[in-house]
């Protein structure tokens, strides 16, 4: 099992979520076996990787938590209201502060460090900026 692909995971899946409105815990099981039963030569996506326990406990988290942890992101991050933030970093977001609140086994700069990571990759050029500030505020603020 691997913690960073789960946490990939865990943020197209919030992604998904976000786009579609629906925050069901019932969406991860649905996610799995759809990409599970897939025939692609897609190697980006390894059922045997995936850290179930922890994705189950960080989408329950952030979905059982949504309107505290999207407060601690808009008052932390300035003039941006929720809505004009990028939904791949709102979810990115999610899924640190969701760690950074809710997950005493990962520490704090760990979460920040993968979030600046994973929006270096799958986010805008100067995202992982914004995203380290706010979840750097975030922290100093516990």
């Amino acid at each position: 099992m691997n913690r960073k692909i789960t946490r990939e995971e865990a943020i197209k899946i919030l992604y998904s979520m976000d786009i579609g409105n629906v925050y069901d815990i019932k969406f991860v099981q649905e996610y799995l076996d759809h990409f599970a039963n897939e025939d692609s030569d897609d190697l980006t996506f390894n059922i045997e990787a995936i850290d179930i326990n922890y994705l189950d406990k960080t989408v329950l988290d952030i979905i059982n938590n949504l309107e505290t942890i999207d407060k601690k992101i808009e008052d932390n991050s300035k003039t941006w209201k929720i809505n004009r933030i990028a939904k791949i970093d709102l979810s990115i977001l999610r899924v640190a502060l969701a760690e950074i609140l809710y997950n005493e086994l990962i520490p704090n700069a760990t979460s920040i460090n993968e979030a600046v990571k994973i929006s270096k990759k799958y986010s805008a050029d100067e995202s992982y900026k914004f995203i380290n500030g706010i979840l750097g505020s975030v922290c100093r603020s516990l």
